[in-house]
């Protein structure tokens, strides 16, 4: 007896071990650069966009959500194998297959228009400070900025990655809003499928808000610039190079940023709901600011989901604005050839750093400015709607050169996605620029 007891503890842990080194072995037991890219999707400014989409059409704008999800995430993924196989980030490889002047001008907006986001976002976070413990909005906004800019600068890549993970949990908030007030399940699922709207100038707007919002330039260049950031943090080499892992990083990446994708989407979906069913109902229909939407939830569905919804606020903030400002810099740095990269120490990296340090403190300056935060989120929305189109472009040109990418050049299915976000996108930015 005792020896079949034995033997049966042993199976068990064999079988255990067995289980533990398949879950270890799972491309979503390596999330990273896809999982953060998708929280950074929804920074402060994002969940405004997100919250006047709720209050101002209620539950009939949720149907965005599900459409945008396969193009955000197929376009996220080609950057994120395009940094994989190549092993460098996009704007190095935007300079060694298209002109400089392609490069220097996108880089160039893109940098105007990240230090304008930043702007937007230290100055909700602020706000949002000052509601939650009453100290100045201001000096709560430059406590968040030289926070993220102090753990950029002088934490490792390794470590700060560990940081930026734990920081994604802070979307659930909004999932746990939803427990706190009546959600009409039935009406929601037809909404989502059936939305009942008017199509006239304000319909466009938030719709073309809401799509410039999920699809992003900053967040191409970060994703492809993290998964060279990943490769190297490894001791890695490019897919080129050591083709031998090939399969299980391109398996990896497609886990990865389609996890992260659906994280960051499933959360806009339930930022809307949360507006909808509180804001809307209860006739506030004109949201400006994420901290705005915060405390008009506050006198109708509690101080617990106020609290939950500002906790989501900073949380994803101090994830936004990292990324907006890395972002920058790796496209500047690998514009100018600088060394660059999270995982070298600020004397190793100046530039990049110098990128970094001048996008934060220039965006906190904004609030001490004649330019306020919203003028600067819209300008912000303009440049990105400029941009997005012709680097999306690019990026599909990118992913379908064997000259570039080998033999891991994207699939048809993905490329396909890539063409209709793309079409997409260019019928938002036009909307843009159309009167009224």
């Amino acid at each position: 007896m005792v020896e079949l007891a034995n033997e049966q503890a042993t199976a068990r842990g064999k079988t255990f071990r067995t289980r533990w080194a398949r879950l270890k072995s799972h491309p979503l037991a390596r999330l990273g650069p896809g999982l953060i890219t998708g929280v950074a999707d929804d920074d402060p400014s994002g969940i405004a966009t997100y919250s006047q989409a709720g209050a101002q059409f209620g539950l009939n704008m949720l149907w965005t959500m599900p459409l945008a999800f396969p193009l955000m995430a197929a376009i996220q993924s080609m950057c994120g194998r395009i940094g994989r196989v190549t092993g460098r980030g996009l704007a190095a490889n935007i300079r060694a297959a298209f002109p400089p002047v392609v490069l220097k001008g996108v880089v160039l907006l893109l940098l105007i228009a990240n230090t304008l986001n930043i702007g937007a976002d230290v100055a909700a976070m602020g706000e949002v400070g000052e509601l939650v413990t009453g100290m100045d909005r201001h000096a709560m906004a430059i406590m968040f900025a030289v926070t993220t800019l102090l753990l950029q600068i002088f934490v490792p890549y390794h470590r700060y990655v560990f940081f930026l993970k734990w920081l994604t949990l802070s979307l659930l908030a909004y999932a746990a809003v939803l427990f706190t007030v009546h959600v009409p399940w039935g009406e929601v699922a037809v909404r989502t499928l059936w939305p009942q709207l008017r199509l006239d100038s304000g319909t466009a707007a938030v719709v073309v808000g809401v799509f410039g919002t999920t699809i992003s330039p900053y967040l191409f260049f970060w994703q492809a610039s993290e998964e060279v950031e990943d490769m190297l943090a490894q001791g890695g080499m490019s897919l080129l190079q050591d083709p031998n892992n090939a399969s299980t990083e391109l398996r990896r990446i497609e886990w990865d940023t389609w996890s992260g994708m659906f994280y960051s989407d499933i959360t806009a979906y339930f930022i809307i709901l949360a507006t909808a069913v509180t804001l809307h109902v209860a006739g506030i229909t004109d949201i400006e600011t994420a901290a705005q939407a915060a405390g008009a939830l506050r006198p109708l569905a509690g101080d617990f989901a106020f609290e939950l919804f500002a906790i989501g606020i900073v949380g994803v903030g101090l994830i936004g604005v990292p990324v907006l400002a890395g972002s920058a810099a790796y496209a500047f740095a690998e514009a100018m050839g600088w060394n660059e990269g999270l995982e070298r120490t600020p004397l190793d990296a100046r530039g990049f750093y110098g990128v970094i340090t001048l996008s934060v403190v220039t965006g906190l300056l904004i609030q001490y400015s004649p330019i306020s935060p919203m003028k600067a989120l819209f300008w912000s929305a303009v440049i990105n709607g400029v941009v997005a189109v012709p680097l999306m472009v690019v990026i599909l040109l990118l992913a379908s050169r064997s000259s570039v990418m080998g033999p891991y050049t994207s699939g048809r299915p993905i490329l396909a996605l890539g063409w209709v976000a793309t079409l997409v996108m260019g019928f938002a930015a036009g909307m843009m620029f159309v009167p009224g």
